[in-house]
């Protein structure tokens, strides 16, 4: 048994050695005061004072917080409501609509990007031979595809809550003298808020992460920043692109601590409720 738990130990340390020392290196030399990649010429923060005076990626960077942060929001709202109706619904009809919200999810981001280009082509065509306008693919097009692989996330944030929760609950604070929205909002809304919040973090990281679907629904004139740091590979390998990958490695590593602590914190006190109510079962 020792010689397993050894040899365990020692496969998973070399994966996660196999995972992140290109990353561990990437951080590293983002702080090298010289544009080698492969000799240290001393700490610096060089690299990091250029990238916050380009325009070009302040601009990018702009662009990549705003879209997150709005597709966050709107898809949190829409998931939510959306996950409240999934919840209402018979066992074979809920089961195939979750089946279907999973697809997103497990398609590949590839797939997903050229569809939703095409069907943004399509529409924009329509529009503007109909109406005559000259529009284009842009940031309300990406916008709509950020959404549109949020809310699946958001929605299997919101369920696991919602099953939580006394289903005679709502018709309780009706029975009190609450109107339906009052309910909601004052009753049901702060228990589900945990998840929402859960969803929230997830669908702005998902956002601020993804570069294959913003590709092909930004256009030519919005660009993200994971978009400005694969035009930059393209041209040629700066250092900044290291200062750059290391915030977002950063940024991203920070939300999903954060989206598991809150989850872990969570299940302890749903464990603590439970130890609480238990003596009084049991008597």
């Amino acid at each position: 048994m020792k010689k397993n738990g050894i040899g365990s130990r020692l496969m998973i340390g070399l994966t996660f050695l196999f995972l992140y020392a290109p990353i561990f290196v990437l951080i590293v030399f983002s702080f090298n005061a010289t544009k080698s990649r492969s000799i240290w010429g001393g700490f610096s923060l060089r690299w990091y004072a250029e990238l916050f005076s380009d325009r070009v990626i302040m601009e990018a960077l702009r662009t990549t917080l705003l879209v997150s942060a709005m597709a966050a929001v709107i898809s949190c709202i829409a998931g939510t409501a959306a996950a409240i109706g999934i919840y209402a619904m018979k066992r074979r009809s809920r089961s195939v609509v979750l089946t279907i919200n999973n697809i997103p999810m497990t398609n590949a981001d590839i797939i997903t990007g050229v569809s939703l280009s095409l069907l943004f082509m399509l529409a924009i065509e329509t529009f503007n031979s109909t109406f005559g306008f000259n529009l284009s693919k842009g940031f309300i097009t990406m916008l709509i595809a950020h959404i549109t692989f949020d809310i699946p996330y958001v929605i299997l944030s919101v369920l696991p809550r919602l099953r939580q929760l006394n289903p005679n609950l709502y018709e309780a604070a009706q029975d009190l003298g609450a109107t339906g929205p009052v309910a909601f909002r004052k009753v049901i809304l702060p228990d589900l808020m945990p998840g929402i919040i859960n969803g929230l973090l997830m669908a702005f990281t998902m956002s601020i992460d993804d570069f294959v679907i913003s590709y092909f629904t930004a256009g030519a004139k919005v660009s993200t920043l994971a978009m400005e740091i694969y035009s930059m590979a393209r041209r040629k390998i700066s250092p900044e692109i290291n200062a750059i990958s290391t915030l977002l490695f950063i940024s991203v590593l920070l939300l999903l601590v954060l989206v598991n602590v809150r989850e872990s914190r969570q299940a302890s006190q749903a464990l603590q409720q439970r130890a609480a109510l238990s003596p009084q079962n049991n008597v």
